[in-house]
């Protein structure tokens, strides 16, 4: 009797403790640079996806937190890994930076060498995969929308994101290519060949129809486990 009853009362904490795992929503925390710090804000790509789980039925599943931080670097992101993202305990992290690494060399003399971006980028990554934390890696999208690659930055773009596709594949980690996505879109939008106002306000950063090209390509890659 007492063997039953203790059965019993196991199966009934172990359901309840599977019921509460089940019931926790998953977190997923956005890093990145000045361009996320805007995404969270509302009307922002990060806002947009919430709307979207909203619409499909499944926001209580998923809990969405802005880490963006203006003017930051891959490095600044693996410095504050700790406090800004591991501490949180997420179950997702989508890294999206490389504009200012990018943009800064040419501007300040104080963005980030390749072999540098990609040493910090690989810590990161291990850091997140360390603690079994999925990860989704995107590459920068645009310094500039011209269309036949005239941009000043669009050759360190260029190799800046070969460095991100490289990872996500070497570490088995979702990736983003915004790099891809943004030039294809302005491709078919961008007839006049502008360098800004498709999908950005000054070049970098998003308008509204930016943050919601970003918010649909981000979800689809965050629904495709």
């Amino acid at each position: 009797m007492r063997l039953l009853l203790r059965s019993a009362v196991l199966s009934v904490l172990f359901l309840a403790a599977t019921a509460f795992i089940h019931d926790k929503p998953t977190r997923v925390i956005f890093f990145g640079d000045s361009i996320t710090e805007q995404g969270a804000k509302p009307g922002g790509y990060i806002t947009r996806i919430q709307d979207a789980l909203t619409q499909k039925g499944i926001a209580a599943q998923y809990d969405l937190v802005g880490a963006g931080v203006s003017g930051n670097k891959v490095y600044d992101l693996y410095l504050r890994l700790d406090d800004d993202v591991l501490a949180k305990r997420p179950d997702v992290v989508v890294i999206w930076i490389g504009v200012n690494d990018v943009w800064h060399k040419a501007t300040s003399g104080t963005g980030t060498d390749p072999d540098k971006f990609e040493r910090f980028y690989t810590a990161i990554i291990n850091k997140l995969l360390d603690k079994h934390i999925r990860v989704i890696l995107c590459t920068p999208a645009v310094i500039g929308e011209r269309t036949d690659f005239t941009n000043q930055q669009d050759g360190d773009l260029n190799s800046y994101s070969q460095i991100i596709r490289n990872l996500a594949q070497k570490f088995h980690c979702g990736l983003v290519d915004l790099r891809e996505i943004f030039h294809n879109y302005d491709l078919k939008n961008n007839p006049g060949n502008l360098d800004r106002g498709v999908l950005t306000r000054d070049r970098v950063h998003l308008n509204e129809k930016g943050d919601q090209l970003v918010a649909e390509s981000m979800l689809a890659e965050l629904l495709a486990k």
